[in-house]
């Protein structure tokens, strides 16, 4: 198919913070809107219980309230990615793209029926409380997460800067509950940080942003300039974002020509993504860091550059989102998020609730949860245990989880710069050491078959 298509702005990966962009195509809409005929009748009893709820409600109500839970309700029997955006909440949605919005810094999707932390953002208020990507999300303030839909769930976390706000977490081997109380915060979100290990390319992408294979591009040419022997690109936490992105960033990788990415619609509509030619790194080895943190726009860049022998892909099983959204802006300005096709990687894998495996899965050890030693420091945290009540908070003492507190005297052979001011060293990222002794090895491989 021609590669015109990609131009439009999609977005892939259900990322908030708070903001939620749950793998969309923007658009003005449609013209047709299909089976008005089939539906007249039931809009018929539509508009019958309308009338009699304003008619005999215990309490007055407002036409515009009635209506727009009505599309709520309806929308929200259809999946979980699929919404509706007020004016205010499509005019933000736009805004997000752009690496810049307001709220706690936490990408949320639905796992096993559960409101589900895909991932915290690096230096944001609920990456340095300790949230962590797996995460359920069971209250919000007092409200239960039960019955609300993602686009609920938004709104209850945002609110301005400065402010509050009260969320319960179930972990995965923890017994209790913990209760993080956040302060809201400006969001700004920097999606590519580069640095060179032992004579190898590391390049981490946050989120994939209009600007993000551009940033990325920059960083290869720095890495040609110093003659690296391999890369790795990082995609841990990464909860996706623009489609558009994810093919510049894959065609960085791939031969010109190359199918990155295919969706297709109930219809069997088919819309394919091919890689341009790039200013590339020739064919020097690429390893692919994933978790279960890696999402949409993450996973269509491993599947592609794994389906085609590009990169081994190393870490854990990544987070399994694969559906598309279209947002349509609607005549009131207000938007329709509605999932209309899956994608699929170039070999025809679909990645919807299954994600991408790794080549070489390589576990994180699982961190205890530290106790906080109560001074002060993090102002934009705070984190209890629900039970039992100790009155102490549930924390590392510098208010990063075990894995992400950096050593105190920085030392180590090699550290990486992290969003939150602090550094991870080499010694404690053991998927990110399998990462440099695979290039390494393959360079000595390399050495001998040419010896």
């Amino acid at each position: 198919m021609e590669q015109q298509p990609r131009r439009k702005s999609w977005v892939v990966g259900p990322m908030i913070a708070l903001a939620l962009l749950c793998g969309v195509v923007i658009g003005k809409g449609w013209e047709r809107t299909g089976h008005a005929g089939e539906t007249y009748e039931e809009l018929k009893t539509f508009s019958e219980v309308l009338n009699q709820v304003q008619k005999h409600y215990v309490d007055e109500t407002k036409p515009k309230d009635l209506i727009q839970g009505a599309i709520r309700g309806m929308l929200s029997t259809l999946d979980p990615h699929s919404a509706y955006m007020t004016p205010e909440m499509y005019k933000e949605m736009q805004v997000e793209t752009r690496g810049e919005f307001g709220g706690v810094g936490i990408q949320i999707g639905v796992k096993d029926n559960r409101l589900a932390v895909i991932a915290p953002i690096e230096g944001t208020p609920a990456h340095r409380a300790g949230i962590k990507a797996g995460d359920f999300i069971i209250k919000v303030n007092d409200d239960t997460t039960k019955d609300l839909t993602l686009m609920d769930a938004v709104q209850k976390m945002r609110g301005p800067k400065g402010s509050k706000v009260s969320l319960t977490i179930q972990r995965d081997g923890t017994a209790d509950p913990l209760v993080f109380t956040l302060v809201r915060d400006t969001i700004k979100i920097e999606s590519v940080k580069s640095k060179v290990i032992d004579n190898l390319g590391y390049v981490r992408l946050t989120q994939f942003q209009e600007a993000t294979g551009r940033d990325l591009s920059k960083a290869i040419r720095q890495f040609k300039d110093q003659k690296v022997h391999g890369t790795i690109l990082d995609l841990r936490n990464n909860p996706g974002g623009l489609l558009t992105a994810a093919v510049d960033v894959s065609e960085q990788f791939l031969p010109s020509g190359k199918l990155v990415v295919y969706t297709k619609s109930r219809e069997g509509k088919k819309d394919e993504w091919f890689a341009k030619s790039k200013d590339q790194l020739e064919d020097l080895p690429v390893i692919v860091l994933v978790n279960e943190g890696s999402a949409s726009a993450s996973e269509i860049v491993a599947g592609a550059l794994q389906d085609w022998g590009r990169a081994v892909v190393v870490g854990t099983t990544s987070f399994g989102k694969g559906s598309v959204q279209t947002i349509l802006a609607l005549g009131d300005g207000s938007g329709l998020r509605l999932t209309t096709a899956k994608y699929y990687t170039p070999k025809g894998r679909s990645i919807q609730s299954t994600g991408i495996i790794p080549d070489i899965v390589v576990k994180l050890p699982t961190p205890l949860l530290a106790k906080a030693d109560g001074k002060p420091g993090e102002k934009d945290q705070e984190v209890k245990a629900v039970k039992p009540p100790t009155g102490k908070d549930a924390s590392s003492p510098s208010g990063k989880s075990p894995e992400e507190a950096s050593p105190k005297n920085g030392t180590g052979p090699q550290s990486l710069p992290t969003e939150g001011g602090g550094e991870v060293s080499l010694e404690q990222d053991v998927q990110l050491q399998k990462a440099v002794e695979l290039l390494k090895s393959w360079k000595i491989f390399k050495e001998l078959k040419s010896s």
